[in-house]
Protein backbone atom coordinates (compact mmCIF):
# COMPACT_ATOMS: atom_id res chain seq x y z
CA UNK A 1 0.00 0.00 0.00
CA UNK A 2 1.51 3.30 -1.11
CA UNK A 3 1.34 6.10 1.49
CA UNK A 4 -0.42 9.13 0.03
CA UNK A 5 0.50 12.66 1.14
CA UNK A 6 -1.72 14.10 3.83
CA UNK A 7 -4.32 16.71 3.06
CA UNK A 8 -6.87 18.31 5.32
CA UNK A 9 -10.38 19.71 5.12
CA UNK A 10 -12.76 21.70 7.29
CA UNK A 11 -16.46 20.90 7.57
CA UNK A 12 -18.49 24.07 8.16
CA UNK A 13 -22.00 25.47 7.82
CA UNK A 14 -23.00 29.03 6.85
CA UNK A 15 -24.53 31.37 9.42
CA UNK A 16 -24.69 34.38 7.10
CA UNK A 17 -23.21 35.62 3.86
CA UNK A 18 -20.28 37.72 5.08
CA UNK A 19 -19.42 35.32 7.91
CA UNK A 20 -19.40 32.44 5.45
CA UNK A 21 -17.03 34.26 3.10
CA UNK A 22 -14.77 35.09 6.03
CA UNK A 23 -14.77 31.42 7.02
CA UNK A 24 -13.78 30.36 3.50
CA UNK A 25 -10.93 32.87 3.36
CA UNK A 26 -9.67 31.88 6.81
CA UNK A 27 -9.77 28.17 5.98
CA UNK A 28 -7.68 28.88 2.89
CA UNK A 29 -5.31 31.13 4.85
CA UNK A 30 -4.68 28.39 7.42
CA UNK A 31 -3.62 26.03 4.64
CA UNK A 32 -6.53 23.60 4.50
CA UNK A 33 -7.11 21.95 1.14
CA UNK A 34 -10.91 21.90 1.23
CA UNK A 35 -13.98 23.55 2.69
CA UNK A 36 -16.81 21.05 2.98
CA UNK A 37 -20.50 21.54 3.72
CA UNK A 38 -23.23 19.07 4.71
CA UNK A 39 -26.55 18.76 2.89
CA UNK A 40 -29.31 19.28 5.45
CA UNK A 41 -32.73 20.80 4.78
CA UNK A 42 -32.36 23.25 7.67
CA UNK A 43 -29.25 24.78 6.05
CA UNK A 44 -28.83 26.84 2.86
CA UNK A 45 -28.43 24.90 -0.36
CA UNK A 46 -24.83 23.63 -0.41
CA UNK A 47 -24.26 24.41 -4.08
CA UNK A 48 -25.12 28.09 -3.62
CA UNK A 49 -23.00 28.35 -0.47
CA UNK A 50 -20.01 26.53 -1.95
CA UNK A 51 -20.15 28.63 -5.12
CA UNK A 52 -19.82 31.74 -2.94
CA UNK A 53 -16.91 30.19 -1.05
CA UNK A 54 -15.12 29.26 -4.27
CA UNK A 55 -15.59 32.77 -5.61
CA UNK A 56 -14.10 34.28 -2.47
CA UNK A 57 -10.93 32.16 -2.58
CA UNK A 58 -8.26 31.28 -5.12
CA UNK A 59 -6.81 27.89 -4.18
CA UNK A 60 -9.33 26.33 -1.81
CA UNK A 61 -11.33 23.35 -3.03
CA UNK A 62 -14.98 23.12 -2.00
CA UNK A 63 -17.14 20.06 -1.64
CA UNK A 64 -20.43 18.60 -0.51
CA UNK A 65 -20.01 16.41 2.56
CA UNK A 66 -22.15 14.82 1.54
CA UNK A 67 -25.12 15.29 -0.74
CA UNK A 68 -28.15 13.37 0.50
CA UNK A 69 -28.94 11.33 -2.58
CA UNK A 70 -32.69 10.99 -1.81
CA UNK A 71 -33.47 14.73 -1.92
CA UNK A 72 -32.56 15.19 -5.61
CA UNK A 73 -32.87 13.10 -8.72
CA UNK A 74 -29.52 11.75 -9.93
CA UNK A 75 -29.71 14.11 -12.90
CA UNK A 76 -30.34 17.15 -10.69
CA UNK A 77 -27.42 16.29 -8.43
CA UNK A 78 -25.12 15.68 -11.39
CA UNK A 79 -26.08 18.90 -13.15
CA UNK A 80 -25.46 20.99 -10.05
CA UNK A 81 -22.16 19.24 -9.38
CA UNK A 82 -20.88 19.56 -12.92
CA UNK A 83 -21.90 23.23 -13.04
CA UNK A 84 -20.00 24.06 -9.85
CA UNK A 85 -16.98 22.08 -11.03
CA UNK A 86 -16.96 24.01 -14.28
CA UNK A 87 -17.56 27.47 -12.79
CA UNK A 88 -15.02 27.02 -9.98
CA UNK A 89 -12.24 26.08 -12.37
CA UNK A 90 -12.26 22.45 -11.30
CA UNK A 91 -12.17 23.14 -7.56
CA UNK A 92 -15.29 21.16 -6.60
CA UNK A 93 -15.49 17.66 -5.05
CA UNK A 94 -18.79 15.87 -5.56
CA UNK A 95 -19.47 14.19 -2.22
CA UNK A 96 -22.58 12.00 -2.16
CA UNK A 97 -24.20 9.36 0.03
CA UNK A 98 -27.49 7.62 0.66
CA UNK A 99 -28.57 10.08 3.36
CA UNK A 100 -28.65 9.97 7.14
CA UNK A 101 -31.54 8.05 8.74
CA UNK A 102 -33.36 11.35 9.38
CA UNK A 103 -32.96 12.32 5.71
CA UNK A 104 -36.32 10.65 5.09
CA UNK A 105 -37.96 13.80 6.42
CA UNK A 106 -35.84 15.98 4.12
CA UNK A 107 -36.88 13.86 1.15
CA UNK A 108 -40.55 14.13 2.09
CA UNK A 109 -40.30 17.93 2.31
CA UNK A 110 -39.18 18.16 -1.32
CA UNK A 111 -41.60 15.49 -2.55
CA UNK A 112 -38.98 12.79 -3.19
CA UNK A 113 -39.34 9.12 -2.25
CA UNK A 114 -36.78 7.99 0.34
CA UNK A 115 -36.66 4.47 -1.05
CA UNK A 116 -34.96 1.38 0.31
CA UNK A 117 -31.25 1.31 1.11
CA UNK A 118 -30.69 -0.59 -2.13
CA UNK A 119 -32.65 1.96 -4.17
CA UNK A 120 -30.81 4.87 -2.58
CA UNK A 121 -27.44 3.30 -3.33
CA UNK A 122 -28.55 2.73 -6.93
CA UNK A 123 -29.40 6.45 -7.14
CA UNK A 124 -25.90 7.33 -5.93
CA UNK A 125 -24.45 5.20 -8.72
CA UNK A 126 -26.81 6.83 -11.24
CA UNK A 127 -25.76 10.31 -10.09
CA UNK A 128 -22.09 9.40 -10.63
CA UNK A 129 -22.91 8.08 -14.12
CA UNK A 130 -24.79 11.28 -14.95
CA UNK A 131 -21.93 13.43 -13.63
CA UNK A 132 -19.36 11.56 -15.69
CA UNK A 133 -21.53 11.96 -18.78
CA UNK A 134 -21.78 15.73 -18.24
CA UNK A 135 -18.07 16.05 -17.48
CA UNK A 136 -17.24 14.37 -20.78
CA UNK A 137 -13.64 14.07 -21.90
CA UNK A 138 -12.45 17.50 -20.77
CA UNK A 139 -13.44 17.53 -17.08
CA UNK A 140 -13.24 15.01 -14.26
CA UNK A 141 -15.02 16.08 -11.10
CA UNK A 142 -13.62 14.10 -8.14
CA UNK A 143 -16.29 11.94 -6.51
CA UNK A 144 -16.36 11.31 -2.77
CA UNK A 145 -18.60 8.64 -1.26
CA UNK A 146 -19.27 8.36 2.46
CA UNK A 147 -19.39 4.58 2.88
CA UNK A 148 -20.98 3.15 5.99
CA UNK A 149 -22.01 -0.36 4.93
CA UNK A 150 -20.56 -3.23 2.86
CA UNK A 151 -22.50 -2.38 -0.30
CA UNK A 152 -21.60 1.29 -0.03
CA UNK A 153 -17.92 0.38 0.43
CA UNK A 154 -18.08 -1.86 -2.63
CA UNK A 155 -19.58 0.92 -4.75
CA UNK A 156 -17.17 3.49 -3.33
CA UNK A 157 -14.14 1.35 -4.03
CA UNK A 158 -15.28 0.71 -7.58
CA UNK A 159 -16.43 4.21 -8.50
CA UNK A 160 -15.17 6.94 -6.15
CA UNK A 161 -11.96 8.95 -6.12
CA UNK A 162 -12.25 9.63 -2.38
CA UNK A 163 -13.85 7.30 0.16
CA UNK A 164 -14.77 8.46 3.65
CA UNK A 165 -14.80 5.50 6.04
CA UNK A 166 -18.00 6.18 7.94
CA UNK A 167 -17.29 3.85 10.84
CA UNK A 168 -19.06 4.37 14.14
CA UNK A 169 -17.33 6.54 16.76
CA UNK A 170 -16.50 3.49 18.89
CA UNK A 171 -15.29 1.29 16.04
CA UNK A 172 -12.05 -0.52 16.89
CA UNK A 173 -8.95 0.03 14.79
CA UNK A 174 -9.03 -3.49 13.38
CA UNK A 175 -12.67 -2.96 12.33
CA UNK A 176 -11.76 0.23 10.48
CA UNK A 177 -8.74 -1.50 8.93
CA UNK A 178 -11.05 -4.23 7.64
CA UNK A 179 -13.36 -1.62 6.12
CA UNK A 180 -10.41 0.07 4.41
CA UNK A 181 -9.34 -3.32 3.04
CA UNK A 182 -12.86 -3.84 1.63
CA UNK A 183 -12.64 -0.55 -0.24
CA UNK A 184 -9.20 -1.36 -1.64
CA UNK A 185 -10.37 -4.81 -2.73
CA UNK A 186 -13.35 -3.30 -4.55
CA UNK A 187 -11.03 -0.77 -6.20
CA UNK A 188 -9.05 -3.67 -7.68
CA UNK A 189 -6.34 -2.33 -10.02
CA UNK A 190 -7.02 1.31 -9.13
CA UNK A 191 -6.57 0.90 -5.35
CA UNK A 192 -3.58 3.26 -5.19
CA UNK A 193 -5.62 6.03 -6.84
CA UNK A 194 -8.39 5.93 -4.22
CA UNK A 195 -7.91 8.40 -1.37
CA UNK A 196 -9.21 7.23 2.03
CA UNK A 197 -10.66 9.83 4.39
CA UNK A 198 -11.89 10.03 7.97
CA UNK A 199 -13.56 12.66 10.14
CA UNK A 200 -12.18 13.98 13.41
CA UNK A 201 -15.08 15.07 15.61
CA UNK A 202 -13.01 16.00 18.68
CA UNK A 203 -9.62 17.69 18.96
CA UNK A 204 -8.29 17.69 22.51
CA UNK A 205 -9.60 16.31 25.79
CA UNK A 206 -13.10 17.81 25.88
CA UNK A 207 -16.18 17.13 23.77
CA UNK A 208 -18.08 20.37 23.03
CA UNK A 209 -21.83 20.15 23.77
CA UNK A 210 -22.91 20.20 20.10
CA UNK A 211 -20.56 17.33 19.31
CA UNK A 212 -21.60 15.39 22.39
CA UNK A 213 -25.22 15.85 21.38
CA UNK A 214 -24.44 14.46 17.93
CA UNK A 215 -22.25 11.55 19.03
CA UNK A 216 -24.24 10.79 22.22
CA UNK A 217 -20.88 10.05 23.86
CA UNK A 218 -18.68 11.84 26.37
CA UNK A 219 -14.89 12.24 26.39
CA UNK A 220 -14.32 9.44 28.92
CA UNK A 221 -16.14 6.94 26.72
CA UNK A 222 -14.29 8.00 23.58
CA UNK A 223 -10.94 7.77 25.37
CA UNK A 224 -11.77 4.37 26.90
CA UNK A 225 -12.55 2.98 23.44
CA UNK A 226 -9.52 4.60 21.74
CA UNK A 227 -11.96 6.30 19.39
CA UNK A 228 -10.57 7.28 16.01
CA UNK A 229 -12.98 10.23 15.94
CA UNK A 230 -10.87 11.86 18.67
CA UNK A 231 -7.31 13.24 18.52
CA UNK A 232 -5.48 14.27 21.68
CA UNK A 233 -2.08 15.51 22.82
CA UNK A 234 0.38 18.15 21.72
CA UNK A 235 0.55 19.08 18.01
CA UNK A 236 3.59 16.83 17.69
CA UNK A 237 1.80 13.92 19.37
CA UNK A 238 -1.27 14.45 17.21
CA UNK A 239 0.88 14.49 14.07
CA UNK A 240 2.60 11.26 15.12
CA UNK A 241 -0.76 9.61 15.79
CA UNK A 242 -2.12 10.58 12.37
CA UNK A 243 0.99 9.13 10.76
CA UNK A 244 0.40 5.87 12.64
CA UNK A 245 -3.19 5.83 11.42
CA UNK A 246 -2.06 6.41 7.84
CA UNK A 247 0.48 3.58 8.11
CA UNK A 248 -2.08 1.17 9.57
CA UNK A 249 -5.24 2.18 7.73
CA UNK A 250 -4.14 4.05 4.62
CA UNK A 251 -6.14 7.14 5.66
CA UNK A 252 -4.49 10.34 4.42
CA UNK A 253 -7.37 12.83 4.03
CA UNK A 254 -8.44 14.19 7.42
CA UNK A 255 -11.48 16.41 7.93
CA UNK A 256 -12.18 18.43 11.09
CA UNK A 257 -15.16 20.40 12.28
CA UNK A 258 -14.79 24.15 11.83
CA UNK A 259 -14.89 24.71 15.60
CA UNK A 260 -11.45 23.04 15.70
CA UNK A 261 -10.01 24.67 12.58
CA UNK A 262 -7.69 27.05 14.42
CA UNK A 263 -6.73 24.52 17.09
CA UNK A 264 -5.79 21.89 14.53
CA UNK A 265 -3.78 24.26 12.28
CA UNK A 266 -0.39 23.53 13.98
CA UNK A 267 -0.88 19.82 13.23
CA UNK A 268 -1.68 20.64 9.62
CA UNK A 269 1.54 22.66 9.37
CA UNK A 270 3.55 19.63 10.45
CA UNK A 271 1.94 17.15 8.08
CA UNK A 272 0.50 18.93 5.04
CA UNK A 273 1.87 17.34 1.90
CA UNK A 274 4.03 14.83 3.81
Amino acid sequence: MTARPFRFGVVATPTGGQAWLATARRVEELGYATLLMPDVAALPDPFAALAMAAGATTRLRVGTFVLAGPVRTPQQAARAGHSLSLLSGGRFDFGIGTGRPDAAGDAARVGMPFGSAEQRLADVAAAIDALRALDGATTRTPVLIAAGGPRARALAGARADIVTLAAGPLAARDEVAAQAAEVRAAADGRADSVELAMNLFVIGEEVPPPVQGFLKLDAATLIAHDSLTMLRGTPAEMADELQRRRDALGVSYICVNSMFGEQFAPVLERLDGH
